[in-house]
């Protein structure tokens, strides 16, 4: 399965009959799958074959859908209403003398409510059952093409996300590799800290010394971070080559790098580590961000 974005756009149409509709549908992020349909008036029966359709080709998104219907080469009817144009103006017209004003103007009185109606022309019942049924199929078309852009979307997404695990692993391989993370380094570090405070304070226990250094030496091991964040690392390639609506789990993985990386920085006893893991943290976050569009 391909890896899809939750963002996109399409448009189809179609003409039944006398009758033109067009459908818009657009889809972006969302934590679960969000239809929003507008329908013209008598419509409403198409409500439940789209959710269904949407249902069956999206699993996340939120998605609104706009279905427009025009009769072909025919234009809405005027309605004039000119006993109420004449009474109006009349009234108007006294009003006026009255106040000594200028008369009422024709823009004017049309501009009333009521004065003029657009008309527009009837459905049939069979018509409607008729554009129906195939605006329904449009909608199902509108969904593959809009697949295809979310598709077409994730692949680009799938690179981005490739590329940013690809620095994190460069960045866990840095810290694997740190000279302040070596036994003898570790060990040297140790034995200068134990003989300092030795020196310092000649009524210490030595052995005691020793033991607290090497408690200290445990917490600071970042081994458990190091290989959950490899662990990490080849799940997340794994979910993005595997594709789908994988959205979630790497949202979850996400979460545990993240924690992976405070820890690292909390636990760091070099300089070099702790700035390992704030450019791990800033990778990280990117890799959020863009998780947040994967459906």
């Amino acid at each position: 399965m391909s890896l899809a974005s939750m963002t996109g756009f399409a448009r189809t149409h179609g003409l039944t009959g006398a009758w033109r509709w067009t459908w818009e549908v657009r889809s972006v992020n969302s934590k679960g799958l969000d239809l929003r349909l507008r329908l013209p008036g008598g419509f409403d029966a198409l409500d439940a074959g789209a959710r269904a359709a949407a249902t069956k080709a999206l699993s996340r998104g939120s998605v609104s859908g706009t279905l427009t219907l025009a009769r072909e080469g025919e234009t809405a009817a005027v309605s004039l209403n000119q006993p109420a144009l004449r009474t109006l103006y009349t009234a108007l017209k006294e009003a006026a003398a009255v106040l000594g004003a200028a008369p009422p103007t024709l823009d004017a009185l049309l501009a009333v409510r009521g004065i003029v109606e657009v008309v527009e022309a009837d459905l049939s019942d069979e018509d409607r059952a008729a554009v129906t049924r195939d605006a329904l199929a449009g909608f199902e078309d509108a969904l593959a093409d809009l697949g295809r852009m979310r598709i077409a979307e994730g692949a680009a997404l799938r690179a981005i996300l490739m590329d940013r695990l690809d620095g994190i692993a460069r960045l866990v391989a840095a810290a694997e590799s740190l000279p302040e993370r070596q036994l003898e380094a570790i060990k040297a570090r140790l034995a200068d800290q134990v003989r300092a405070l030795s020196e310092a304070h000649a009524g210490l226990d030595p052995e005691r010394l020793h033991q607290e250094a090497v408690l200290l030496a445990t917490k600071a091991d970042v081994r458990e971070e190091l290989d959950r964040l490899a662990a990490h690392i080849a799940a997340a390639r794994e979910l993005l080559t595997q594709g789908g609506p994988v959205g979630r789990r790497l949202d979850f993985l996400a979460q545990e790098f993240n924690r992976e990386a405070n820890t690292l920085c909390s636990k760091s006893n070099a300089v070099a580590l702790t700035q390992i893991g704030l450019d791990l943290k800033l990778l990280v976050d990117q890799f959020r961000e863009q998780i947040a569009n994967v459906e």
